[in-house]
């Protein structure tokens, strides 16, 4: 199996050739930091399974266990490192992530109270005028889901 991703600008890609671990999300508090989300959602791969095809992770050592992988120029969380031989990355960098449903939570204890009650919002549908208003002149320059040759990300420096 092979299975690709990347951070939001381009910068960093990866490929996986190999078989991916369960998918979990942690609901500890440094993962809600690192991530800047409500959980962490991760899935494990070998080491030697993966390539970096683009750039390079810069890393954070969140704790005396954990290194966190992200881009340089973009700050996407890639990844959650904290096993020999093994990488967690980041679910929703891969350029497919749908097939990764989680199996299991961890870090209950920091878990927000209002988590569960997310699928009961409304939503807000991209046909609705305001927000059809809004998208209709809206220009990605995310990098798309899927390799490319060549990508330049718009970085700022302000």
């Amino acid at each position: 199996m092979t299975w690709t991703g990347g951070c939001q600008c381009g910068a960093v890609r990866f490929r996986i050739d190999g078989e991916l671990g369960k998918p979990s999300i942690c609901h500890c508090r440094m993962c809600q930091k690192a991530t800047g989300g409500f959980f962490g959602p991760y899935v494990p791969a070998q080491i030697a399974d993966v390539t970096w095809t683009r750039g390079a992770r810069k890393r954070f050592q969140s704790s005396n266990k954990v290194w966190r992988g992200f881009c340089g120029d973009c700050g996407t969380p890639l990844t959650f490192e904290n096993q020999p031989g093994v990488i967690d990355l980041a679910i929703g960098v891969f350029d497919d992530p749908a097939p990764l449903k989680p199996d299991v939570q961890l870090g209950s204890p920091d878990r927000l109270p209002w988590v569960d009650e997310l699928p009961a919002l409304p939503s807000r549908e991209q046909d609705e005028p305001r927000t059809a208003a809004y998208l209709s002149d809206l220009v990605s320059y995310q990098h798309p889901d899927h390799e490319t040759e060549a990508w330049t990300p718009r970085i700022s420096s302000t």
